[in-house]
């Protein structure tokens, strides 16, 4: 994985939510997902545009579910993290706590 393939830190959050979701995983369910475990807002809008950006990167898979009637008829676009996108996560992850190995972040006062 090349430099420039670091997952920014949305995008990470984006990938784990999708990872924790499983089947269950479209946008308005990742939305709540980060938000539930971050206490952070987040639009919609800004979830939609991760998920396309790394369907772009091929590092998750969109498909179309059946449409139901409690969205009008529409139908929800679940997402699952590819092979790439696991190898993501994990590079990732690898070089954050490289990063945080030997640091004392508990005991520094800001």
């Amino acid at each position: 994985m090349s430099a420039r393939e670091y997952l920014g830190e949305f995008e990470h959050m984006v990938l784990l939510a999708v990872l924790r979701l499983g089947d269950q995983a479209y946008g308005v369910t990742v939305r709540r997902e980060i938000e539930a475990r971050t206490r952070r807002e987040v639009s919609i809008g800004a979830i939609y545009a991760t998920l396309d950006r790394l369907e772009a990167k091929t590092l998750v898979q969109s498909r179309v579910g059946d449409p139901t009637p409690e969205r009008g008829g529409r139908s929800k676009r679940f997402f699952r993290v590819t092979a790439p996108g696991v190898s993501a996560v994990k590079h990732t992850h690898r070089a954050l706590r490289s990063l945080t190995e030997g640091l004392a972040l508990l005991g520094v006062s800001s």
